[in-house]
């Protein structure tokens, strides 16, 4: 492909999405949306390139991804970048990950600040790389104040882990009868999550092709409407066109919340 062919073909792109993005708008957009970036190290590997590789591609698709969600009106947009279950992975790909979100907090935070983008973290980030750690608490101190999307990064995160924390966190007040055991519902157990004061997401989306949650969200997704792609789009691949395919089969769907849909009468 010529280089002028290129920059057309990604023109008529872009002006596609757009075009997608004030029809979509027209219609009922998810408040909050969760998406498990999977599928980094088996894009790269599928090409013979260093797992590595498709992390950093996977950051340039996140990128797109924030900006279409912003463009959208969405709330929230909740990424599951790194679980509790990752540090399994080899200590090089481990060390890979953490720098390219150095590198792209270093290089993007004043765009997102000046977007009117908020960044939070869910998950236990004291556990993170020094280096990491510092930057991310910078993003999230900068962009307290914003009022636009809010990206939460889930670090370090395991929805089981999240539960013990509430768990002990609830048991602690029972114990100095700050709480009686009484006062224990569904809404108290959502103030002790990392998503207290957020509305639980309206819809998962999962690249890669892999149909489970991995321990994600456990509690918030009682009545989420899940999305998940199909085999050949690894989250490298994952285009705003995706997106925005998600969200429209979002919109088309019934959520029932366990009632049933009533129709009125003429």
């Amino acid at each position: 492909m010529s280089l002028n062919r290129f920059f057309r073909t990604k023109h008529k792109r872009k002006a596609r999405v757009k075009t997608n993005i004030e029809i979509i708008k027209d219609r009922s957009i998810p408040r909050h949306v969760s998406i498990i970036m999977d599928g980094n190290g088996r894009w790269a590997e599928k090409r013979g390139l260093p797992r590595s590789t498709g992390h950093r591609q996977g950051v340039e698709i996140m990128r797109d991804i924030i900006e279409t969600s912003g463009e959208l009106g969405i709330e929230y947009l909740t990424l599951y970048a790194f679980s509790t279950e990752n540090w399994k992975r080899p200590k090089n790909e481990i060390k890979a990950i953490m720098s390219l979100l150095v590198e792209y907090l270093v290089r993007e935070l004043k765009t997102l600040h000046k977007n009117n983008v908020k960044i939070a973290t869910i998950g236990d980030i004291s556990l993170l790389p020094d280096k990491a750690y510092k930057e991310i608490k910078k993003a999230v101190k900068l962009t307290k104040d914003n009022t636009g999307l809010q990206v939460n990064v889930a670090l370090n995160y395991g929805g089981r882990l999240e539960m013990v924390k509430a768990v002990r966190e609830i048991s602690q007040k029972v114990a100095t009868k700050e709480l009686n055991i009484e006062d224990i519902d569904e809404e108290l157990i959502s103030d002790h999550l990392y998503t207290c004061g957020m509305p639980d997401p309206d819809l998962l989306i999962r690249t890669g092709g892999d149909v489970r949650i991995s321990n994600f969200l456990l509690y918030q997704i009682a009545y989420t409407e899940l999305w998940f792609s199909d085999a050949t789009v690894y989250w490298p691949d994952f285009t705003s066109e995706h997106y925005l395919e998600a969200i429209s089969d979002f919109q088309n769907r019934q959520r029932r919340y366990g009632g049933v849909i009533v129709e009125e009468e003429d």
